[in-house]
């Protein structure tokens, strides 16, 4: 059984005591492959590292994080651009739109997000969008590139139905489930009984967004397993069936 991790922070400084041990963890346990976002400058380097220790396992991405836009985003932004043209990178992540904290810098996350498809178009990379109080936002500027759009991930997917199905039905987006799942009255159990699970694909979001039984605690990599356990409750299906499929979901993603 291969699970696969498509969204998780192992550089964090949360990581910094036990890495290595956690991620060990997590391999034995058949999480085998991880895929890093990029949050911004400062996080470059860390994530490196990581991908230098585990280069089987773990993937890294080249992105601006919304929450990380501010007055000189387009200093982070030609970092973006220079790391692109040097290296090669699973995708371009996280990008999007991020409401819930600030609404300071809307137009300039606006900007940022269309800038960042534009350069998962060019390097012809999938991209991994962050969306939090802002689904209509974030779909209005997906809807801009329907032609030749990229593959995509909607990460940490926590909306309705009709919001699934939305995003579904661009062609080329999948639904990243996580932790959210596990808890009770979010309403993502619906969601992923409603949607066929072709369109699904796991992430921790490590270290945040702990599933239950740790809710309120360090988000862990094998954490993964619980968020696999649930959707195979869901579904009424076996664990491997939804490694199977999700894992060939974000092979489909990613090319890798």
């Amino acid at each position: 059984m291969i699970l696969t991790d498509t969204h998780t922070h192992l550089y964090s400084k949360d990581f910094d005591p036990d890495r290595t041990l956690l991620i060990q963890k997590a391999i034995d346990n058949g999480i085998t492959r991880f895929f890093m976002p990029n949050v911004d400058d400062e996080s470059i380097p860390l994530m490196f590292q990581v991908e230098k220790q585990f280069p089987d396992n773990c993937f890294a991405m080249m992105g601006l994080h919304p929450c990380s836009v501010n007055s000189t985003y387009q200093k982070e932004l030609k970092v973006v651009k220079h790391w692109l043209g040097k290296r090669k990178f699973v995708a371009i992540g996280e990008i999007g739109i991020d409401l819930y904290w600030d609404k300071t810098f809307f137009e300039q996350q606006q900007d940022a997000f269309r800038t960042q498809i534009q350069l998962a178009r060019q390097y012809k990379l999938p991209y991994i969008i962050h969306s939090r109080d802002s689904f209509n936002e974030v779909m209005e500027i997906i809807n801009e590139f329907k032609t030749g759009a990229p593959q995509g991930i909607f990460h940490c997917f926590s909306g309705t139905v009709k919001q699934a199905e939305q995003a579904i039905a661009t062609g080329n987006l999948k639904l990243g489930i996580g932790g959210v799942v596990t808890f009770k009255n979010s309403g993502l159990d619906k969601v992923v009984k409603a949607i066929d699970l072709k369109h699904i694909v796991l992430e921790t979001d490590a270290p945040y967004l702990t599933p239950e039984p740790y809710r309120g605690k360090r988000n862990e990599p094998d954490h993964l397993l619980l968020i696999a356990k649930k959707i195979a409750e869901i579904k009424k299906i076996s664990v491997e069936e939804v490694a199977s499929i999700t894992t060939q979901n974000s092979i489909d993603v990613f090319g890798c």
